[in-house]
């Protein structure tokens, strides 16, 4: 009896391992692209995997590679592009796990457009940063030409005024605002058409996988998870997305989450077997490959650095 007090005395007097802090920096402002992570934090997914997890937003004036790696950010929303070009300037970066099987970029039309090809005899609005990732890409693919495109600001009453406009657009987003404002329009995915890149990415420092390899591999775990958890019930999660960003609407989510479900972002292609988070070889060769025939990645580039399967590989979060 002494012998199981003792025990007792002395399993109470252990303190609980701390869970380990973890800082994971979004692309924007929070919505349902971003809901896995946020489901994971809400329903205990990140605590039960020993994390604790604070989600900080991104937006239009934060430089996420930088703020990694200075260290504010132990994980970082990314995307392929921007990772390969990160270590072509020599940015030890690396992406860990691809939430979406495909890039959620695409071009919203009037509805009279058939189809990307027919993009030739319509003025295009494309933003900065779209000049620098997809348009090469949709440019080379249907012989567009820079003199077709305008500015796109963010503001859709130029795309409204005009019924030969086009412009890039989430489904999940202008869509949704075009469809509110009472404007038909069809949505083109460019990954319908080819276009190669991961979406809604984990990236993280190079270093950080070599050094905390367990950290990673259970902060990926439990982001596709959480991604699992909220196909299934959005509810935990878009309540924190709401907190964090209180213009975000009810009608909004469920909108991005049908679009999420109607696209299979998550459950297509290689997830559908290897399951959520999955990369290859073959599809990160594929956008290295675009971009160097663009012109938009020196072909010397060790573009094997932008990523690594150790991870994913063996993962099985199954959609």
């Amino acid at each position: 009896m002494r012998l199981l007090t003792l025990c007792l005395s002395l399993c109470l007097s252990v303190p609980a391992l701390a869970a380990d802090k973890v800082t994971f920096l979004t692309s924007w402002y929070a919505q349902a692209e971003h809901g896995g992570f946020y489901q994971a934090v809400a329903t205990g997914i990140y605590k039960k995997h020993g994390l604790d997890v604070t989600i900080r937003m991104g937006g239009p004036q934060v430089n996420g590679v930088q703020i990694l790696s200075s260290g504010q950010a132990d994980f970082l929303m990314g995307y392929d592009l921007q990772v390969l070009k990160s270590v072509e300037t020599g940015v030890p970066i690396t992406t860990v796990a691809a939430s979406f099987q495909s890039e959620l970029q695409g071009m919203m039309t009037h509805d009279d457009v058939k189809s990307l090809a027919d993009l030739k005899s319509r003025t295009v609005l494309v933003s900065t940063s779209g000049r620098t990732t997809w348009w090469p890409w949709l440019k080379n693919k249907y012989q567009l030409d820079d003199a077709q495109s305008r500015v796109y600001t963010f503001n859709l009453q130029p795309f409204f005024a005009d019924p030969r406009s086009a412009q890039q657009a989430y489904a999940s987003s202008e869509v949704f605002a075009a469809n509110k404002g009472g404007v038909k329009t069809r949505f083109f995915l460019f990954a319908d058409d080819g276009y190669p890149p991961y979406g809604t990415t984990v990236v993280t420092m190079q270093k950080t996988v070599k050094e905390k390899p367990d950290l990673v591999a259970r902060f990926v775990k439990a982001s596709m998870e959480g991604w699992k958890s909220y196909l299934q019930n959005p509810a935990p999660g878009n309540a924190l997305i709401k907190k964090d960003n209180p213009n975000m609407q009810d009608d909004q989510l469920a909108w991005g989450v049908e679009k999420l479900k109607e696209y299979r972002m998550i459950s297509s292609g290689d997830a559908a077997t290897l399951g959520i988070g999955t990369m290859s070889d073959a599809r990160w060769q594929k956008t290295r490959d675009f971009m160097v025939s663009t012109g938009l990645l020196k072909a010397d580039v060790d573009w094997k650095k932008a990523y690594t399967t150790q991870f994913v590989k063996d993962l099985r979060v199954l959609p």
